[in-house]
């Protein structure tokens, strides 16, 4: 493997600002990605392109750089958490530029190069560098905000016991929002949030207290579904997954969230929440039985996978 382009592309991400652990060889391979640049081009003619991860990044840098050595596909987060949400953050490439309603963990997520890295970019090499460099770095933190704040814009506010937070964009959220304003006055008034996760932050909001109290123990391990509620007027927990694109409240499902909470003596209530009526027929046969179904837009309605009773614990 030729690596006199990825030494220059090491270079660069040192002129931009990059820290040192995002100087590394899986860093300049995708900014190389980033910018179209083979062994052979000039860094003049980088261009700007919206590419996903796996299909568009790794299967370039792989065909051009890393044909003896190929990443493997699972070494996709790498590129995310490891690099690219850097690039984000340093200003030099943005997310889903050409969707940024699209949510987190869309298969069509992308990013690109700012213009104004790009153009910095271009000139490595020419006289114009050391002055483009010192512009870009001088207005850095300029780029940061402005690219910050259109993402803040995107997002999706909730406010939880007062507090303002925001879930990132995209349908899951949408109806984990639906939950806690639509199906909990309706089918658990009065119940507390306990805990909502967030397609970007996994433990957005959890009452760390109230799980003491009540004998659950929350680790970093836990498998929480999407959404806790505690109706401590009536002694129940509703366990509530949300499904736009994973699975539902399974038997194993069930059955793991039984031995996370296997010391807590209150009632449990375990629902699905969809969508749409469509959504929820692509998952009949996996739903466990004793288990509810709420669909977010028919909000009034609950359906019972269970023949002899209503919503309660079982």
């Amino acid at each position: 493997m030729s690596m006199n382009k990825i030494y220059e592309a090491q270079e660069v991400l040192k002129a931009l600002g990059l820290p040192k652990q995002q100087q590394n060889e899986i860093s300049a391979l995708t900014l190389l990605a980033l910018c179209q640049i083979k062994e052979i081009d000039l860094w003049r003619n980088a261009s700007k392109a919206s590419m996903r991860i796996t299909k568009d990044i790794m299967e370039f840098v792989n065909s051009n750089y890393k044909q003896d050595a190929p990443y493997a596909p699972n070494s996709r987060e790498s590129f995310r958490r490891q690099v690219l949400h850097q690039f984000v953050q340093g200003g030099i490439a943005t997310y889903n530029p050409d969707n940024p309603n699209l949510p987190v963990n869309s298969p069509s997520a992308h990013y690109a190069l700012t213009d104004e890295a790009l153009n910095v970019i271009k000139s490595f090499g020419s006289e114009d560098w050391d002055e483009k460099i010192k512009v870009f770095c001088n207005i850095q933190e300029i780029l940061n905000e402005k690219y910050s704040r259109a993402r803040r814009i995107k997002r999706i506010p909730i406010i939880i016991n007062g507090v303002n937070y925001t879930l990132s964009p995209g349908k899951h959220n949408e109806v984990q929002l639906a939950v806690v304003y639509e199906f909990a006055p309706r089918f658990a008034p009065g119940s507390q949030l306990l805990y909502i996760g967030d397609t970007e932050n996994k433990d957005l909001y959890i009452n760390h207290e109230k799980f003491d109290a009540i004998k659950i123990v929350i680790t970093e391990h836990s498998k929480l579904p999407d959404i806790v509620l505690f109706d401590e007027h009536k002694g129940w927990l509703f366990f509530i997954e949300v499904v736009t694109s994973h699975g539902p409240i399974s038997p194993k499902r069930m059955m793991e969230i039984e031995e996370m909470t296997e010391k807590c003596n209150f009632g449990k209530v375990y629902v699905t929440a969809f969508p749409t009526i469509k959504e929820f027929k692509k998952y009949t046969s996996e739903i466990a039985w004793e288990t509810e179904i709420w669909i977010a837009d028919t909000p009034d309605h609950m359906i019972h996978f269970n023949g002899d009773r209503f919503i309660g614990p079982r």
